[in-house]
């Protein structure tokens, strides 16, 4: 139906995300430790609000998915009623067919 493709492209964009975060804490790792450890604890505020803007956007990312995936869920629902509404609707009409044929039949 194409409702797999969004969810799919969600899905990746979390992992990226996830990956972009590994990589920039692996990165402030591997600086070096001369560094003055007032600009190491400025760097580990930096990450941790980078982490935190990470995490928001992860949690947004999330809810939209969420929020597609009731409602895809919510449509699907919906055509399986009308379905069984038509299936019914066409039973009666070849029932009503059936009794013309007969009705024609015996005249």
């Amino acid at each position: 139906m194409g409702g797999g493709g969004g969810s799919k492209k969600i899905l990746v964009g979390l992992v990226v995300l996830m990956l972009f975060g590994v990589a920039v804490y692996l990165k402030l790792w591997t600086i070096d430790y001369t560094v003055s450890s007032d600009e190491a604890e400025l760097l580990r505020r930096q990450f941790d609000l980078a982490n935190r803007e990470a995490m928001d956007e992860s949690a947004e990312w999330r809810l939209k998915y969420d929020v597609e995936a009731e409602r895809a869920t919510k449509c699907m629902n919906e055509l399986k009623q009308e379905n069984m509404a038509l299936v019914e609707r066409m039973e009666a009409m070849k029932q009503e067919l059936e009794a013309e044929k007969l009705k024609c039949s015996l005249q």
